[in-house]
């Protein structure tokens, strides 16, 4: 089957080594080259026919940016990335090479953690201890049952679960912030009360996630904690994200 186009993988120093071995989408994985520009490179291989999100190729693709992040800052492609040939990606790579540049020197050394938030799994006891509310519609409902009664008990659960999430997220995200260089707020996610991405020193990552993961199990009847990371820098590369300086959370 003939390749479509080219799959880009991330842009980089042109002096990065491409770790042994790698390997990229498609399968047999397809082989992964370097194509050069100036001072940067692209990361890129051929792109597999009838490419789809599956499984095995959204890990290789992930795979590929960690590695490479071992070698020296990287700037990440969204999955999915195709360009008609490698002169495109070249003319790309020229047209925004000082801002690739400049986004590789602020990403070196540097490293991705993902928070989300979410409403805490089995506390209902601990909710009910300590919202009065939740308790009043409890004992109504307990008193006069019927469908009534039992929505708005379940609404003020959920909306009292959520909001002790949200409370607690925006908690621990404050002082996550004061330990990473920068953070960006991510968009929403169904059932989450809190998405958010911290860029953090490659050295502090450990140290950083452990702290997160203290206060989840301080807090667990509060929030769930979902961390991730570390990462590629998705979210500090891409003009949307427009990341907050630390103090700005």
């Amino acid at each position: 089957m003939v390749a479509e186009g080219v799959y880009v993988y991330a842009i980089v120093r042109a002096a990065t080594a491409l770790p042994h071995g790698a390997g990229g989408v498609g399968s047999p994985p397809a082989p992964v080259r370097m194509i050069r520009q100036g001072l940067l490179g692209a990361v890129v291989s051929d792109a597999p026919p009838q490419l789809r999100a599956r499984r095995r190729d959204l890990l290789a693709h992930q795979d590929l940016l960690l590695r490479l992040s071992a070698e020296g800052p990287v700037l990440p492609m969204r999955f999915g990335m195709v360009a008609p040939d490698e002169g495109t990606v070249l003319q790309q790579v020229a047209s925004a090479e000082s801002e690739h540049a400049a986004t590789l020197d602020r990403l070196a050394g540097r490293t991705e953690i993902n928070l989300k938030a979410l409403p805490a799994q089995n506390a209902l006891p601990a909710l009910v201890a300590e919202e009065k509310n939740v308790r009043q519609l409890r004992e109504a409902a307990r008193r006069h049952p019927g469908y009534e009664a039992s929505l708005r008990l379940g609404e003020a659960i959920a909306a009292a679960l959520t909001r002790r999430a949200a409370t607690a997220g925006q908690r621990i995200a404050r002082e996550l912030a004061s330990r990473a260089r920068a953070v960006a707020v991510g968009p929403e996610v169904s059932g989450c009360a809190l998405n958010m991405s911290f860029l953090v020193d490659h050295a502090d990552a450990d140290a950083f996630l452990g702290r997160a993961r203290k206060f989840a199990e301080v807090h667990r009847e509060h929030v769930e904690l979902r961390l991730a990371g570390p990462l590629p820098c998705y979210s500090f590369v891409s003009p949307g994200a427009r990341p907050v300086p630390v103090g700005g959370v």
